[in-house]
C-alpha cells in the first residue's frame, strides 16, 4: 500500500484509509464477526488508517475496533469524532467539557489512551473556531489525541482555527458526484500543509458494482431522503454512473477502484476513507492506488462526469442543518 503525509507535520498513513460507519449498522445489518473479518483484510492490505466516530451505531463502531486491537494486537492510527449530539444534525456541541467527556468515551470503547486524530464532528456556530482550536491544543498537549481535524467546515473556519493551532486534516465530502471542495477548500489545505480526508468517496454506494437501487434501500435508511437519490434525480444520475462504469470496464478497472484512483489523483494531500462492512467489497477497490491515470483516463472521466454533473443536492435541508456552506 502507497502511503501519504497525514498532514505537514503527521505521520505516514495508508493512501487509503477505511471508514468505519458501516460497522454500526447503518447502511443495513451486520455482524461483529463480519466487521473483524473486513479490519482484518483492510490491515492485510496495508491501511493503517481507520476512521470512526462516536455516534457511528451509537458507540458500536468504535467498539468493533477495540475488540479488533485487544485481539489482534495491532495499532493501526485511529481517528474519531464528537460534535454531533444524538446522531442528530440539528443538535452539536463544541463545548470543552462536552468534547472532552465523548472523547474519554471514545477512548474507553476503543481501549486506547490516545488517538491520532480527534474531529469536530461539525462546527457549532456559537462557539468561536479559535476557542474551538483552543480546545484541541489542550488535548493535545495532553496527550490524548496527536492532532486534531474539522469536518464539514468552510476554509474561513480553517483558516480561524489554523490560526490558533495548527489543523491536522479536515474531512469533507469529496467525490466524482460531490465537487464542492474544489471551490477553495482543497487548495487551502494544501497551502496550509494540512491533510483533506475525503469521505464518501464513493458517493455512497454509486459507484460499487453492482450500481445502488434506491428503491430497495429500507424504509427510514437516510440515503433515502437525499435528493439524489429521489426518482426525478435519480434516472438522470444513473444514466451518467451507467456510462461511467462502462468506461472503467473498457480500461481493465473496477469502477469503484477508478472512482478512488480519481481522487487520490487529484493531489497529494487527499485521502480518501472509503467504507465498507465486507472483505469482498473491499477487494473491489484495494488496488485504486496502483492505478496510474493517463491523459486519456482524465479525458474520459471529465467528458462523463463533468464538474456539477449530478442531479439533486448531496443532502436534504435537515441532513444540511449543521454543514458549513460558503459558496
Amino acid at each position: 500500500m502507497k502511503t501519504r503525509r497525514l498532514g505537514r507535520n503527521g505521520p505516514e498513513v495508508s493512501a487509503l484509509g477505511l471508514g468505519c460507519l458501516s460497522f454500526g449498522g447503518l447502511f443495513g445489518a451486520t455482524t461483529e464477526a463480519e466487521s473483524l473479518r473486513t479490519l482484518d483484510a483492510a490491515w492485510d492490505h496495508g491501511i493503517d488508517l481507520l476512521d470512526v466516530a462516536n455516534i457511528y451505531g451509537k458507540g458500536v463502531s468504535e467498539a468493533v475496533i477495540g475488540t479488533w486491537l485487544a485481539t489482534r494486537g495491532h495499532r493501526p492510527k485511529i481517528a474519531t469524532k464528537a460534535g454531533i449530539v444524538g446522531g442528530s444534525p440539528h443538535v452539536v456541541n463544541n463545548d470543552p467539557a462536552y468534547l472532552r467527556a465523548e472523547l474519554e468515551g471514545s477512548l474507553k470503547r476503543l481501549g486506547v489512551d490516545h488517538v491520532q486524530l480527534f474531529y469536530a464532528h461539525r462546527h457549532d456556530p456559537a462557539v468561536p473556531a479559535e476557542d474551538l482550536a483552543g480546545t484541541m491544543q489542550r488535548l493535545q498537549e495532553e496527550g490524548k489525541i496527536l492532532g486534531y481535524g474539522l469536518s464539514e467546515i468552510a476554509p474561513c473556519t480553517l483558516e480561524r482555527a489554523h490560526a490558533v493551532h495548527p489543523v491536522t486534516a479536515v474531512q469533507n465530502e469529496y467525490s466524482l458526484w460531490t465537487r464542492l471542495p474544489e471551490l477553495g477548500m482543497i487548495q487551502l489545505c494544501a497551502r496550509l500543509g494540512v491533510a483533506f480526508v475525503a469521505f464518501s468517496p464513493l458517493g455512497r454506494g454509486v459507484f460499487g458494482a453492482p450500481i445502488l437501487n434506491p428503491a430497495t434501500l429500507p424504509e427510514g435508511e437516510f440515503r433515502a431522503r437525499i435528493p439524489r437519490f429521489r426518482p426525478e434525480n435519480w434516472l438522470h444520475n444513473l444514466a451518467k454512473l451507467q456510462e461511467f462504469h462502462a468506461f472503467a470496464r473498457t480500461r481493465g478497472h473496477d469502477p469503484a477502484a477508478l472512482a478512488l484512483a480519481w481522487l487520490l489523483d487529484r493531489d497529494g494531500h487527499v485521502i480518501p476513507i472509503p467504507g465498507t462492512r465486507t472483505p469482498a467489497h473491499l477487494e473491489n477497490w484495494i488496488a485504486a492506488p496502483e492505478i496510474r491515470l493517463t491523459d486519456d483516463d482524465r479525458a474520459g472521466i471529465d467528458r462523463i462526469l463533468p464538474i456539477g454533473w449530478a442531479w439533486g443536492d448531496r443532502y436534504d435541508d435537515a441532513q444540511s442543518a449543521s454543514a458549513e456552506r460558503y459558496c
